[in-house]
């Protein structure tokens, strides 16, 4: 399994000198395994992914966490979208009130966006996430609630006896007297349990995150305590804050590394991983 990242940043594209290393762009993750090509959420950098792929046809299959728009915002400058001989289906998580091509078309229709979804005909499917797991090719997914506001999945990807873990909004310790709490308990841990690698949210630092309760994401020191928990070998941080700068996230990852447990790496624009 191959991974590349193409956006790490959260809530806001944010490129400019302080962010060059990290990237500016937001969440959007690359997975292929032998003939499958996975693209988790598609926040504004899945226009360079979809560049970057040429002349590719094909199935690509793009794996929503949520709705809200930092992960939505690429979807219509993603090339191969708009390209005969590609069939691209979109996963999202399910919703009670509106099926997930209602609510795709909120954004993907005037005046929001010049396109509207159904112009891109039968070549786009969409598909509510299932209960359980199901599979893509030779891929397994498993998509599971986890605390963000709004309807949001999570994901475990298993292929070729390795597994990878998304949680790229995700606020764990939400109501938790103390973090972690045991293992049944805690959001997302069955999703991370002994993954190979996990990408997590990790927006605030511990002094932020008390101003910030209930936004949905997590502190630094709650991702690296969920991936201890879990027996995650790598942690890659993930949705960094808009106003986090490059020297502030480097810092932050040294802190992290130097806990021991789990590898940490700096989730950074362009980074490619073996998850072997």
């Amino acid at each position: 399994m191959h991974v590349r990242l193409w956006g790490t940043r959260g809530s806001l594209a944010s490129p400019g000198p302080d962010t060059l290393r990290y990237g500016g762009n937001t969440s959007c993750v690359e997975v292929t395994s032998d003939d499958v090509r996975l693209v988790l959420d598609a926040g504004t950098g899945i226009r360079a992914l979809g560049r970057s792929l040429g002349d590719f046809t094909g199935r690509v299959d793009i794996l929503l966490t949520h709705l809200h728009l930092d992960h939505l915002q690429g979807i219509g400058f993603f090339g191969p979208i708009f390209r005969a001989g590609v069939e691209v289906h979109i996963w999202g998580p399910p919703s009670s009130t509106m099926d997930l091509r209602e609510r795709l078309a909120r954004y993907l229709s005037p005046p929001l966006f010049p396109v509207r979804l159904r112009d891109l005909g039968q070549r786009v499917s969409l598909h509510d996430v299932p209960a359980g797991e199901f599979r893509i090719g030779e891929v397994r997914v498993v998509g599971e609630p986890i605390i963000h506001p709004g309807p949001t999945v999570g994901y475990r990807i298993s292929a070729g006896g390795v597994t990878l873990a998304y949680l790229p909004d995700h606020e764990p310790a939400l109501g938790a007297p103390r973090f972690p709490l045991a293992p049944r308990w805690t959001s997302g841990e069955a999703l991370a349990d002994g993954a190979d690698l996990l990408i997590h949210d990790v927006q605030y630092t511990s002094a932020e995150y008390p101003a910030h309760v209930g936004w949905g994401h997590s502190s630094e020191q709650h991702a690296w305590a969920l991936a201890h928990q879990a027996g995650a070998r790598r942690l890659v941080t993930f949705h960094h804050d808009p106003g986090h700068s490059d020297d502030q996230l480097d810092a932050m990852v040294r802190a992290l590394a130097d806990r021991g447990g789990p590898e940490v790496i700096g989730g950074t624009e362009g980074l490619e991983l073996d998850v072997a």
